[in-house]
């Protein structure tokens, strides 16, 4: 335990200030002991939600349930009232921890059960309403010891950005995801001690796996509330830190920043959540240097590959090779294992143990491995690349068509900011392909250059059809595209 062996090292650093190991764990502790009376007489587990964005109380709320052995739900704070409301009811969520810029949302969802607030912008107003704030019962609270009988699990939501998210069950724990971490991070660079920004939300498995892993290598988590770029490199630079986690989305804002401040600590940038293009890879790393890191999994199955900064100067596009003592296959339809260079689904075995859906269901399991929903293939050498997801497969006039490969050339056009390839009904054809592009300022680049541009490039029938240029993409707090946002 990080409070142990350094008590006096700095743990978290927001936009409150920085708290030490030992002052992290006396009110994680002082919090436990007042959960404890409120969960008392609650149904089984007495399950508890989380609806912060990143900072100490996330933490604190994370670390306490975890002293009582009760089960945390992590959860996303782009959700609606309606989404909330029925993951709350599914998941038995007894005591729910939120910020307070999430009161409506709560009190619409219906939600009956205990309510405390983790983050209030000013403390007169909870007291006008008469809700507890955590700080308070920290300050009201001695700690007392706790032998859980039991050990907390952690309830992490899918992206959800095609319906309802749903809960992934894992038979882990903070202290059990630790193990697994701490191996992954074998072929990542980063030091006890050495500060990290962790960008990416809490509730998401990247941003959780990586506060679990600054957390027990002693390593002070800068956190912020919300992302901004220009605000990223400065408390890079401010708090010397050498590690930054964040999305693909988050590293294209930051190289965006003009007059951009120098990060002369950072060594490791850590990439994951989402697709990341050749284009911006090479960018980042022509700005920054060679110390990006792209790492790929799911919610589901967890790590599955780290491609280090060579595989993406060597093999850009590719996700990199399997993590430490896993398994990854790319199996066919009939379950047959394919030969480098054939796309099929990738199956995963050896990370962390998917347990489930909470409201059931699963993945489906083939000798002992997990199907990810992926579509991908190696290389000769061993590096795996992403085609796209198997839903997201495009039949165009009877040919497959996976956006990606669409989505990674028309991302290297010089006038081109963003895009997305999502599929579209056609009478004739089945489907139709349709990109929908961000320009970059100043561009004036026409639909018919866009197609002409892949045209020269690809298959005919990968050709887009329909080029819509809009001013942004519509974006989870993930990153993730939500395609169906698009339109059809």
């Amino acid at each position: 335990m990080s409070a142990l062996r350094f008590p006096d090292r700095t743990a978290l650093i927001d936009e409150r200030g920085a708290l030490s190991y030992a002052e992290l764990e006396q009110r994680a502790a002082a919090l436990a002991t007042a959960l404890r009376s409120r969960l008392a007489g609650t149904r089984g587990n007495g399950r508890v939600g989380v609806l912060c964005r990143n900072h100490r109380g996330f933490v604190e709320t994370l670390l306490a349930a975890s002293r009582l052995g009760n089960d945390v739900v992590l959860l996303n704070t782009d959700f609606s009232a309606t989404q909330l409301g029925q993951v709350v009811q599914r998941e038995g969520i007894e005591l729910l921890v939120h910020d307070e810029e999430f009161g409506q949302t709560v009190d619409t969802s219906k939600f009956t059960g205990t309510r405390l607030i983790a983050w209030a912008e000013n403390s007169d107003t909870t007291k006008n309403t008469g809700s507890e704030t955590i700080d308070i019962l920290i300050a009201e609270t001695d700690p007392e010891p706790a032998k859980p009988d039991r050990t907390s699990n952690v309830i992490v939501m899918t992206s959800g950005t095609t319906g309802t998210p749903k809960g992934a069950r894992h038979d882990l724990s903070v202290s059990s995801l630790l193990p697994a971490a701490l191996s992954h991070l074998m072929r990542v660079p980063v030091r006890s001690g050495a500060p990290i920004v962790i960008a990416p939300p809490l509730f998401h498995m990247l941003g959780f796996a990586y506060t679990t892993v600054g957390l027990g290598m002693g390593m002070p988590l800068v956190l912020s509330r919300r992302f901004d770029a220009r605000r990223t490199l400065e408390r890079i630079a401010d708090c010397k830190a050498e590690t930054l986690v964040a999305v693909p989305v988050m590293l294209q804002r930051i190289l965006d920043v003009e007059d951009a401040p120098r990060t002369p600590s950072l060594r490791v940038v850590v990439c994951g959540g989402s697709a990341l293009h050749p284009h911006l890879s090479d960018a980042f790393m022509d700005a920054f240097g060679d110390m990006l890191i792209n790492v790929y999994g799911a919610t589901e199955t967890g790590w599955a590959t780290i491609a280090t900064p060579q595989d993406l100067r060597d093999a850009p596009g590719t996700v990199g090779k399997p993590s430490f003592r896993l398994t990854i296959k790319i199996l066919g339809e009939d379950g047959r294992e394919l030969p480098p260079s054939e796309t099929g689904e990738i199956y995963t075995g050896g990370g962390l143990r998917f347990a489930g859906y909470t409201g059931g269901g699963g993945k489906r399991v083939r000798d002992g491995l997990t199907g990810t929903g992926d579509l991908g293939h190696f290389d000769g050498a061993g590096r795996l690349f992403i085609d796209g997801r198997a839903d997201d497969m495009i039949v165009s006039g009877g040919e497959n068509v996976f956006p990606g490969e669409v989505e990674n050339l028309l991302g290297g056009h010089p006038d081109v900011a963003e895009v997305s390839v999502t599929g579209v009904d056609d009478e004739r054809f089945g489907q139709r392909l349709a990109a929908h592009v961000v320009r970059n300022e100043g561009a004036t680049v026409t639909e018919d250059d866009l197609k002409a541009y892949v045209k020269e490039r690809l298959a005919r029938y990968k050709v887009p059809r329909d080029v819509r240029f809009v001013r942004e993409l519509p974006r989870t707090s993930t990153g993730k595209i939500k395609t169906r946002a698009l339109g059809r």
